[in-house]
């Protein structure tokens, strides 16, 4: 019984939750994200660099002829799809600079200005102050 009781307080913890609830938003995410780079960055990209689409790049290992890196894979044939890694390492790159900025503005929230209250001097101070004009006054 101890190690469900165990389990139950881990569970319900907030920081399993708030992991639970961030799983579920990064794969809602990637999905977009793959869409973005999929969909809008690499015709951007493809017009600049004249009509490349970095999806089809591949290298075919067999020494078949192939018409598209897709077929070579449907026929069972070794290739290196680059093309689709490169596409990765472009998602990622969006994914890490947006998680750069969010952060950032947590950041930044978290660092709110602090009222700065003045205390005073410290006690030891007040002490040394009111012995030395007592003193004076002991003098004059």
């Amino acid at each position: 019984m101890g190690m469900i009781q165990e389990f139950k307080e881990f569970a319900v913890k907030g920081n399993v939750v708030d992991m639970g609830v961030g799983i579920v938003i990064g794969a809602a995410f990637t999905s977009v994200v793959t869409s973005l780079v999929t969909d809008i960055f690499n015709p951007i990209i493809g017009l600049v660099t004249g009509g490349t689409d970095f999806s089809g790049l591949y290298v075919n290992l067999s020494g078949q002829e192939v018409a598209s890196a897709a077929q070579a894979k449907e026929d069972g044939l070794a290739v290196i799809t680059y093309g689709v890694f490169i596409n990765a390492i472009i998602s990622f790159l969006i994914v890490a600079f947006i998680l750069f900025m969010i952060i950032k503005a947590v950041n930044r929230l978290k660092r709110e200005e602090k009222p700065v209250v003045e205390d005073g001097p410290p006690r030891q101070e007040i002490l040394l102050q009111e012995i030395r004009d007592a003193l004076r006054e002991r003098n004059s």
